[in-house]
């Protein structure tokens, strides 16, 4: 956590500390367990909102690169008529898993368990890559707007545009 910034003390408090007395708001969610260790969960601007439950898209990713297949995962928040949003996920596989419908089951099942069934994945895809930054962080929105059909917006941070066509293909 920042003190401050150089020279301009009042930009500080109105950027991180003017929302809620005495709160950080930094952009990030996270928590602080009893023993004062801060667990971040993602940017709070990624959270998702399903049915009137908060869930961070690392949560549900943290499930799915759980499983022995999954090598990296995306949960992005897409518009649904009655939860008002819900989740849809893309998983790259290790070496030696091939998609399937089984496969997709257990995943779906798995977030379900650890997460509930509000959190139930609408759908559940496979992708060879995932878009990233340069800083290999994975661009969600990229990914959202892609799997709506929409216009990915800037791409100047993506590394690999391949990950956007891959995406594509698994809609």
């Amino acid at each position: 956590m920042t003190q401050g910034f150089w020279k301009d003390p009042d930009r500080y408090l109105e950027t991180y500390w003017s929302r809620w007395k005495d709160i950080w708001v930094h952009g990030d969610w996270a928590y602080v367990d009893r023993d004062g260790v801060w667990f971040i969960h993602g940017r709070s601007d990624d959270t998702l909102k399903i049915a009137g439950k908060r869930v961070g898209p690392a949560e549900v990713e943290s499930v799915l690169v759980g499983h022995p297949a999954v090598n990296e995962a995306a949960a992005v928040g897409v518009p649904h008529e009655v939860k008002g949003e819900t989740v849809v996920c893309f998983c790259v596989l290790r070496p030696g898993f091939e998609p399937s419908e089984v496969l997709r089951g257990e995943l779906t099942e798995r977030v379900v368990g650890a997460l509930g069934k509000a959190i139930k994945p609408e759908r559940v895809l496979f992708a060879r890559e995932l878009p990233k930054t340069r800083s290999a962080k994975i661009m969600r929105r990229v990914i959202r707007a892609t799997h709506l059909g929409l216009e990915p917006g800037d791409l100047s941070s993506l590394d690999n545009p391949g990950g956007v066509k891959a995406i594509a293909e698994a809609v």
